[in-house]
């Protein structure tokens, strides 16, 4: 990762580009992050920096939250998240980080945490295929196979119902729409994971090209 920002899944739309082409987008809010901390290789062992978002009553933080808040001049932040790369070590503690890093045609990874589907069985949890259907077929919608006899016992990692969802999901990829600085949001393309209000993790594609970021050029 060479730079990234923080934001909240407000929901999906769908704009037209200039040639009348229908582009169908996520909104995301990225109300300015804060750095509250950068790291280096000489203090941490590796280049990082500490971004923090969407302000937490100081009542309902920890006095430790508070004190490293404070550090920076801000609020204590719900949703704290490193951004590794030693880009990003261009800005300083306090300083905001705003959406305006990217530009539009971009491509961009996003970072969620995916919605929750409950108990589910292998082939909506595993895309497995299904048996016949017909009356007659003692297998319809099972989960096939245990493997091999000889052990007499299930391996581990053995694909079998469970709960599914709720994990850490990044889709790669997606094109950078655009920014609006008034309203503090921004346009990616395509879906991202996660539900409506869920925290995000908006950073530049790591198999695409990475652009070199100029805060001079953001103020």
């Amino acid at each position: 990762m060479a730079k990234g920002i923080l934001g909240r899944k407000i929901g999906m739309t769908q704009i037209f580009s200039e040639t009348g082409t229908l582009i169908p987008v996520t909104v995301i809010e990225v109300t300015p992050n804060v750095v509250l901390q950068k790291k280096t290789k000489e203090t941490d062992g590796y280049c990082a920096v500490q971004l923090g978002y969407c302000d937490k009553k100081e009542k309902a933080a920890t006095k430790p939250e508070v004190g490293h808040a404070s550090k920076a001049n801000t609020n204590p932040k719900r949703f704290v998240k490193e951004i590794a790369g030693e880009e990003m070590l261009a800005f300083e503690v306090g300083q905001e980080v705003k959406g305006n890093i990217f530009t539009v045609g971009e491509l961009v990874d996003v970072t969620g945490t995916s919605k929750g589907k409950g108990y589910a069985g292998v082939i909506k949890r595993y895309n497995f295929g299904r048996g016949p259907m017909s009356h007659g077929s003692g297998f319809h919608r099972g989960i096939g196979s245990m493997g091999s006899i000889d052990p007499a016992r299930i391996k581990p990692g053995k694909k079998m119902p469970g709960r599914m969802g709720g994990e850490t999901t990044t889709v790669q990829n997606l094109e950078f729409v655009k920014y609006d600085a008034e309203n503090n949001v921004i346009l990616i393309k395509g879906n991202v994971p996660g539900a409506k209000n869920s925290f995000v993790v908006v950073t530049n594609a790591v198999k695409a090209n990475k652009p070199e970021l100029n805060p001079e050029s953001l103020a």
